[in-house]
């Protein structure tokens, strides 16, 4: 177990819990076994791996990658293959990839004690909107829909990109669950339905 501790970095030095350590070492058998991912993922680590229940019996494992790494697990379609790979380990369960983002507060001290306006990146909105497009990685978002209900709850509609229709529907449900136990907010995850037909 230890050589496969590299491939997870605990922030303040805490210890995984068994789902991280069955994550790390799967990502470390697959380093060293699968050829055409060795290069690719000998430098790729996660900070952390949690388990969700999806409507349905099902479970889903989202593995929360350091952000500054996120390009690196989307070139040469290594996300892809990882998470098909790690599918495969842990049957029965999706697998999703979120880089970790952080919320900043409306304004920050400057190091001389002045205010300074927060980026737009570390807003509310535009964290959840990010973590909405990690999560159908590598399909393409072609429409979001928000309906306001009478009593006041808000409803997010997702619509994907059709042409990755049959590749992903099966996790249509994951993606919901999971980013409602990540946001708070409800998502349904749906493709366009063409006028033509």
């Amino acid at each position: 177990m230890f050589t496969a501790r590299k491939k997870i970095q605990k922030e303040n030095g805490a210890e995984p819990d068994e789902l991280e350590d069955s994550v790390a070492q799967a990502m470390f058998d697959l380093e060293v076994s699968a050829n055409d991912l060795k290069a690719d993922l000998h430098d790729l680590y996660f900070v952390s791996a949690k388990e969700f229940d999806v409507p349905g019996g099902k479970k889903a494992i989202t593995i929360t990658v350091p952000y500054r790494l996120l390009k690196n697990y989307h070139k040469n379609n290594v996300q892809q293959r990882l998470v098909r790979e790690l599918e495969k380990k842990f049957s029965g369960k999706h697998v999703v990839i979120v880089a970790q983002r952080k919320i900043a507060s409306l304004t920050t001290r400057g190091s001389r004690g002045s205010t300074q306006k927060r980026p737009r990146s570390r807003t509310l909105t535009a964290v959840h909107d990010a973590i909405l497009e990690d999560l159908v990685y590598p399909v393409e978002i072609v429409g979001k829909r928000t309906r306001v209900r009478m009593d006041g709850t808000k409803q997010t509609r997702v619509y994907l990109d059709p042409k990755d229709q049959t590749n992903i529907e099966y996790k249509l449900e994951s993606f919901g669950s999971v980013f409602k136990r990540l946001t708070g907010k409800d998502a349904v995850f749906d493709f366009p339905i063409n006028a033509a037909e």
